[in-house]
């Protein structure tokens, strides 16, 4: 008897899953906006996402005006971003918020439009806008609700995007000092990167290396520059030295950096000797 239970229990689930599948056509088909409200919330607390989402798009329009409205809209944003549709749950809790801004899923609402735009952030190797734009919302979510109880959360997360976009930030700034292999121009470019990523990012992890490709691009700068220019931009070699060095004086770059001050030094002393010789009053 047991095996022929067994034997049958494939049929079985086919004849309950197409049924499953043929009671959900009918609901879906019906004009009873009721039953189809009271499904919709009942596969969604089954977590048969799509079917919920389906059946809460087709009432939204037909409970305009009704109790249920408000959360039929709410339910139908969360369906989406369970689905992993982040940028149209985004859009749908965002338009919840401006619809119903005095409802008592407001701040759910905003706090999930913000999470779903942070799990549209890249890799940090890739364009941030993005990942800018999720730092935008947490922000303005932290601002309207700065007890929310989701406010951990919310604080870790803009805290990994941020970091995102440091990073990128960085390698920005790096690539003017890669391009120099292409063509030397770019070492002036190289130094201003270098200058504003410090200023952007003031407490930065990245500010030792940042400090140090700094000396170098204006080292090789000066070093391309032409005669009369050489000695000021040798000078300003020596001032980014000193001020790496009593910010890093243990820093793993030193001894590099040691060796571009003292190549700087020999240069000016050279510059300083054909200066000398061409003004000296010929005999």
């Amino acid at each position: 008897m047991t095996k022929r239970i067994l034997s049958l229990l494939p049929f079985l689930l086919t004849v309950i899953l197409l049924s499953g599948c043929s009671n959900y056509s009918k609901i879906l088909k019906s004009d009873d906006v009721d039953k189809k409200y009271a499904a919709a919330l009942s596969y969604y607390e089954e977590k048969e996402w799509e079917k919920a989402g389906a059946l809460l798009e087709d009432l939204m329009p037909l409970l305009k005006g009704r109790s249920e409205y408000e959360r039929a809209n709410f339910l139908y944003a969360y369906t989406k971003y369970q689905q992993g549709f982040y940028l149209e749950s985004s859009f749908h809790f965002n338009a919840f918020g401006q619809t119903f801004p005095r409802s008592q899923y407001a701040e759910e609402a905003a706090f999930m439009n913000a999470r779903s735009l942070s799990y549209e952030s890249p890799e940090s190797y890739l364009d941030q806008q993005s990942t800018i734009q999720a730092m935008a919302a947490l922000q303005e979510f932290m601002r309207r609700y700065p007890k929310s109880k989701y406010m951990e959360e919310a604080n870790k997360t803009y805290e990994e995007l941020a970091r995102k976009v440091e990073v990128k930030s960085f390698e920005n700034a790096k690539l003017n000092y890669k391009l120099t292999s292409y063509d030397p121009q770019y070492f002036r470019a190289a130094v201003i990167a270098m200058d504003n990523f410090r200023k952007n990012y003031p407490s930065s992890e990245f500010i030792e290396e940042a400090m140090y490709l700094k000396i170098d691009a204006q080292y090789n700068y000066a070093k391309i520059s032409v005669e009369e220019k050489q000695a000021e931009r040798y000078q300003e070699v020596i001032t980014y030295y000193q001020n790496f060095v009593d910010a890093y004086p243990k820093s793993k770059f030193l001894r590099t950096a040691e060796g571009l001050y003292e190549s700087t030094r020999q240069s000016l002393e050279k510059l300083k000797k054909n200066q000398t010789a061409t003004a000296a009053p010929k005999q």
